[in-house]
């Protein structure tokens, strides 16, 4: 029997349509040929199974082979295979999936859904690469008869007797001269490895040669010889699709390694296995996070029956998971005609708080059962809880009981914890409670260790989602406001009743602003004079805390762009219940008193990191002619 026709489309120009630009990327042509061959042996597995087989299944796989001489590249199953006619409806309606039909006849049968294929639209991925595609198949039915069908990406084909003696399927792809990249085994495999690696029918790709022990010698020693063996490029039961209670920690971080070879080993891992109302696996790693905002995105592979689909997962995984590693596996999750695009839908977003929860649970499960453990992983995983609790409110709910505070002892505290701690003492005359923090202990130790003198207590807050943070935390905590340690004088940043009284007289006050305007000759900073504890330092240069915090996210892109374009300004506090300004005023001459007052100013700037350039050098001189 031979027979031409017309492939049923509605128009001539969509053809060529599909080939070039249905699928943003031509390696997928593999992935689509090897997961229907995976499909249609699934198939004859789930046949069997229900007593509509009853022939010999055989050695079930795919088997991916190419030619360079010939340009060809065939994908071969021992799968269902198919009768003339159902090459007509499955390959020449491009808008009919066999899958379709099959689900509706076996749709009493338990998890019919994982044995679904797709002829369709997949099929033709094949053009993206070839001039022409051949069909060899011969259907499982009994009394079936091979078929043979030839396209050569126009929209005429031919059908006829085909050749295959055994049951399945060969499709043969005449490769284009354009595409001839794909003549290649290392090009072939690197596609298999990404896209096929764990589909759950085995898939051989040429050989290997393999030392075998051969006997021994006349010494006693074990001989060996080379030999050939398959190629199996894929695991057929990866760890997701098991149950956690099989697996041992050691499976998990193997299964880590071969994800991410190159990767320290991940803190913990979550299992994901649910069934109702939708159907997702998975393993869900935590890696050890940078302490920067260069986040390794896109390290979560989406598969679809064990088919890897992609690596862009932000419609799934709520932003702040996107810092996760590891699998994620659901048929559930709705694909375009291409697998490459996720479609948002209910399914997604139930799948989205599903993970959100999960994620909370196991945090919280550590911390309650392990709290040490929990505080000696802090380190790697706070900055991920940090951006969970701004970014997602259903995550701020649970995380709120395990997020830390931490401060410049390195003690860790929960929300409450530190509360109790510092409400006594580092609240302010109007009741507000007032939280100290510093973004780098270093550079800011003199304005801790005041703080610390009056019994303060300061927080480290130096991740680069710390800013943030620090916003939500006033946002949802009663009466609380936080203040960098440096925006101002510990007596000024914890206003109390009892401030020092001053010690100038108005016309000493006005005097010393005077002086100081005098020696600072600089625009970019004010001078205030305050009355403050003897102990404090006789000068302090500080930033205003609103200002900072809107140039600081400014610099991060939070949007703020207009504050990061505004000229830096700052106060200057002089103390003028210090010794040092009493020296100012009764120094005996001008000169002396703005070199005294330059000096204390300048001291002021070195602690801040200020000083720098000339200004530094003229310090350095000024302090060697003052010793």
């Amino acid at each position: 029997m031979q027979e031409k026709g017309t492939i049923s489309i509605h128009t001539e120009n969509i053809f060529p349509i599909i080939k070039k630009f249905l699928y943003s990327d031509n390696e997928i042509f593999l992935r689509e040929l090897v997961s229907n061959a995976v499909d249609a042996t699934q198939k004859i597995k789930r046949l069997a199974s229900l007593g509509q087989y009853k022939g010999e299944l055989g050695d079930l796989r795919v088997e991916v082979a190419f030619d360079k001489e010939k340009k060809t590249i065939t994908i071969s199953d021992n799968g269902i295979g198919m009768t003339a006619d159902e090459i007509k409806k499955y390959i020449n309606q491009i808008a009919f999936s066999g899958a379709t039909e099959f689900m509706e006849k076996f749709k009493e049968a338990k998890d019919a859904n994982e044995i679904i294929g797709r002829f369709g639209l997949g099929f033709y991925s094949a053009f993206m690469v070839a001039d022409k595609v051949e069909i060899q198949t011969l259907s499982y039915q009994e009394g079936a008869e091979p078929a043979y069908w030839v396209c050569d990406g126009s929209t005429e084909f031919e059908i006829g007797e085909g050749e295959l003696e055994e049951r399945g399927t060969e499709i043969t792809l005449h490769i284009n001269s354009e595409s001839e990249e794909f003549l290649d085994k290392y090009k072939l495999q690197s596609i298999l490895d990404k896209y096929c690696k764990f589909l759950p029918v085995p898939i051989k790709f040429g050989t290997n040669e393999q030392e075998e022990e051969d006997g021994v010698d006349e010494e006693g020693k074990p001989k060996y010889k080379t030999v050939e063996v398959d190629n199996i490029i894929n695991e057929t039961n990866p760890i997701w699709t098991k149950q956690p209670n099989e697996l041992k920690d050691e499976d998990y971080l193997s299964f880590y390694k071969e994800l991410y070879p190159y990767s320290e080993d991940p803190l913990f891992w979550i299992h994901l296995n649910v069934d109702y109302p939708f159907n997702l696996t998975g393993v869900l790693y935590f890696p050890k996070v940078k302490n920067d905002f260069d986040f390794q995105r896109n390290k979560i592979k989406l598969f679809s029956r064990q088919v890897f689909i992609t690596d862009e997962v932000k419609d799934i995984v709520p932003e702040f998971l996107m810092l996760l590693h590891g699998v994620i596996d659901s048929p559930d999750i709705p694909l375009n005609v291409s697998r490459s695009f996720l479609q948002a839908d209910s399914n997604v977003k139930k799948i989205n708080s599903y993970i959100t929860k999960k994620v909370a649970d196991k945090l919280a499960e550590i911390f309650k059962a392990d709290r040490k453990g929990y505080e000696e992983k802090w380190a790697d995983i706070g900055l991920f809880v940090k951006y969970g609790f701004v970014s997602e409110e259903k995550f701020y709910d649970k995380a709120k009981d395990f997020v830390l505070l931490t401060n410049t002892n390195n003690e860790n505290f929960t929300l409450n914890e530190y509360k109790e701690k510092v409400e006594p003492l580092q609240t302010d005359k109007d009741g507000q409670l007032i939280y100290l923090y510093t973004n780098d202990a270093t550079k800011q130790h003199s304005f801790i260790e005041s703080a610390n003198n009056k019994g303060y207590d300061v927080l480290l807050m130096n991740s680069p989602i710390d800013n943030h943070f620090i916003g939500h935390l006033e946002q949802k905590l009663e009466k609380t406001s936080l203040k960098r340690v440096d925006a101002d004088v510990a007596d000024k940043l914890i206003k109390k009743d009892d401030a020092p009284e001053h010690v100038l007289t108005e016309e000493q006050s006005t005097k010393v602003k005077e002086i100081f305007n005098k020696a600072i000759s600089k625009p970019a900073y004010r001078v205030e004079l305050e009355s403050l504890s003897p102990e404090e330092l006789p000068v302090t240069v500080t930033q205003d805390e609103f200002m900072r915090r809107m140039k600081d996210m400014a610099a991060m892109g939070g949007g703020m762009g207009f504050y990061g374009n505004m000229p830096d300004n700052y106060k200057v506090i002089v103390n003028g219940n210090h010794k040092l300004v009493s020296r100012i005023l009764e120094a005996d001459t001008e000169e002396a008193q703005a070199q005294l007052a330059k000096q204390a100013f300048d001291l002021a700037l070195l602690s801040q990191g200020l000083l720098t350039g000339a200004d530094l050098t003229e310090f350095v001189k000024r302090s060697v002619s003052l010793i």
